[in-house]
C-alpha cells in the first residue's frame, strides 16, 4: 500500500486570486474563508479572501515589503482551505503532514493541534513577536548546490555569520544572515557559476539573529489553546515526528532560528513508504523539490496555477489512479456547478503562405519563442522568464499586461483567443502558456496581415 504526504508550503506559495476558480463551484472555500476573515479581522489583520478571490489583488513583492502580516494570514488561509477540500470534499487520508518553514505552522492547525482561529491567533502571534522585537536587517539568498557545498562556500569565504537556512533538495538550499556578509557569499557564489538568487525577505530567517523574536513568539503562543492531534505532522526543523504537546513547544521556539531540513525530511518519508506527495498550497515549489529529491516519485500540486473545482478534482484522481493508500474508491463527488466542456483539441496554425500546419511545434520551441516574445516586450533578460517564473508573483507583470502579451503570442501563432470569460491568468508561468496555446483552435477569421479578432477573453 502506498501512504500519502499532505505538504504546506511557505512564504513564496503565495498568488493573488488564488482561490478565485474555486470559489465558484466549491462551498468549503466561503464557509471557511467566512470564519477566519472574522478571526482576521479580530486580530487587526485584512480580511484574507481579499487576497484570495480577487486575482487583481497586491502581489507577492507588494504584500511581503508592505503588508508581510496580511500576507501570513494570507497563506494560512488559502492552505487550510486546501486542505479542507482535500480531506473533507475528496476523501484523501494522509498518512503524515510536512510543513516547509512557515508552513509547519499550517501544519499544526491542519493536524487539529490548533482549532481554525487558534491557528491564524499563532501566525498573529509570530507578527506581533517581530513586531515587539525587531530584528537587525537581513536577508536570504538560494543557492543551486547543496547544503555541503554551500556549507564549504561558507567556510571559505570565512561568512561565519550566514547561515544555511533551508536544505531544500540535493542541488538547491538558502542561507540567511546580515546584509554585507550575505551580499559577500551571493557575489561570490556568481563568479563560481553557481546560481544566487536574493529572496524578497525582510529578516534573515532560520537563523540566530531572530533569537529574541522566537523567545517571545513562544511565550505568546503558550497562551492559545491546543488540542489532540487527529493526523501525523513531521517537522522538518525538528527532524522528527511531534508526538505531543511537548514537541510542538519545541517546534515553535525552533522555528525562526533552526534551519528547514525538507531535503531529509522528504528522503526519510520516502523510505517509510511515502510514495505520494500532494502540495497543500498555491504553486508548486515544494512538489518540483520533492521531484529533484526522489527522482520518480509521484508528486500532485492541485493549485500549480489558478484552477476550479473540477480541476482540483482531477489533479486528485491522478492519486486515486495510482493508487495511492487511504484515498476511497469510486468518482470524485460531484460539485457545484457541471464540469465545464472540454477544451478544443490541438487543430492547425497558418504559416506565413496561408496554409495550415498542423501542430504549434516541440514545446521547448514554443516556450522559447514565448520567452523572446515576452522579455522584448518587457524589457527583461530572457534568461529571467524562466518556463515556471510566476509572471505575476515573481516577475510583477499584471493581469492587463499578461492579457495582451497572450494576445501578441495568440497572433503570432495564428490561433484564436479563448472564449469569452476565460482566465487567462490562471495560467501564469510560461510552460503553462504554451501549453494553452496547444489547446486553441486556428483564428480562421485571421487577415492577410496576421492580425486575429478580439474577443472577450479576461485577465
Amino acid at each position: 500500500m502506498t501512504d500519502c504526504a499532505v505538504m504546506f508550503p511557505g512564504q513564496g506559495a503565495y498568488l493573488p486570486g488564488a482561490l478565485a476558480p474555486l470559489a465558484d463551484d466549491e462551498p468549503l472555500v466561503h464557509d471557511t474563508l467566512h470564519v477566519l476573515d472574522a478571526a482576521a479581522v479580530r486580530l487587526g489583520r485584512t480580511a484574507p479572501s481579499t487576497f484570495l478571490l480577487d486575482e487583481r489583488a497586491p502581489a507577492l513583492a507588494d504584500l511581503v515589503t508592505t503588508a508581510p502580516a496580511d500576507l501570513h494570514t494570507a497563506l494560512f488561509a488559502a492552505e487550510t482551505v486546501l486542505f479542507r477540500i482535500l480531506t473533507e470534499r475528496h476523501g484523501l487520508r494522509p498518512s503524515v503532514l510536512l510543513g516547509h518553514s512557515f508552513g509547519e505552522l499550517v501544519a499544526l492547525t491542519a493536524a487539529g493541534l490548533y482549532g481554525l482561529e487558534e491557528g491564524l491567533a499563532l501566525v498573529a502571534s509570530r507578527d506581533d513577536a517581530f513586531a515587539a522585537y525587531p530584528p537587525v536587517p537581513g536577508g536570504m539568498v538560494a543557492l543551486g548546490v547543496s547544503a555541503t557545498r554551500a556549507a564549504g562556500l561558507l567556510s571559505g569565504l570565512g561568512a561565519w555569520e550566514v547561515t544555511l537556512a533551508a536544505d531544500n533538495s540535493p542541488r538547491q538550499c538558502v542561507v540567511s544572515g546580515p546584509a554585507e556578509p550575505l551580499e559577500r557569499v551571493r557575489a561570490a557564489a556568481a563568479m563560481l557559476g553557481i546560481s544566487a538568487t536574493t529572496l524578497r525577505v525582510p529578516y534573515a530567517f532560520h537563523h540566530r539573529s531572530l533569537a529574541a523574536v522566537a523567545e517571545d513568539f513562544a511565550l505568546r503562543a503558550a497562551a492559545l489553546r491546543t488540542g489532540p492531534a487527529r493526523h501525523v505532522v513531521h517537522s522538518a526543523i525538528l527532524g522528527r515526528r511531534l508526538e505531543d504537546q511537548d514537541a510542538v513547544t519545541d517546534l515553535v521556539a525552533a522555528h525562526l532560528v533552526r534551519p528547514t531540513r525538507f531535503t531529509d525530511a522528504v528522503r526519510g518519508l520516502h523510505a517509510a513508504g511515502v510514495d505520494v506527495f500532494v502540495e497543500c498550497g498555491p504553486r508548486g515549489v515544494l512538489s518540483d523539490l520533492v521531484t529533484a529529491t526522489v527522482p520518480g516519485v509521484r508528486v500532485i500540486a492541485p493549485l500549480r496555477r489558478r484552477a476550479g473545482a473540477r480541476e482540483v478534482a482531477d489533479a486528485l484522481a491522478d492519486a486515486r489512479d495510482g493508487g495511492a493508500a487511504r484515498m476511497p474508491e469510486g468518482p470524485s463527488p460531484s460539485v457545484g456547478r457541471a464540469a465545464p466542456a472540454p477544451a478544443p483539441a490541438p487543430d492547425a496554425h497558418r504559416t506565413g503562405g496561408g496554409e495550415l500546419d498542423t501542430a504549434l511545434g516541440d514545446r521547448e520551441e514554443v516556450v522559447g519563442t514565448l520567452r523572446s516574445l515576452y522579455a522584448e516586450a518587457l524589457g527583461y533578460p530572457p534568461e529571467v522568464l524562466t518556463e515556471d517564473a510566476d509572471l505575476e508573483a515573481d516577475l510583477g507583470v499584471d493581469s492587463i499586461k499578461q492579457t495582451e502579451l497572450f494576445a501578441q503570442a495568440v497572433t503570432h501563432y495564428g490561433r484564436a483567443l479563448p472564449a469569452e470569460g476565460s482566465r487567462l491568468t490562471s495560467y501564469t508561468t510560461l510552460a503553462a502558456l504554451a501549453g494553452l496555446l496547444d489547446t486553441l483552435p486556428p483564428d480562421r477569421d485571421m487577415s492577410p496581415t496576421g492580425a486575429t479578432r478580439a474577443t472577450g477573453a479576461t485577465a
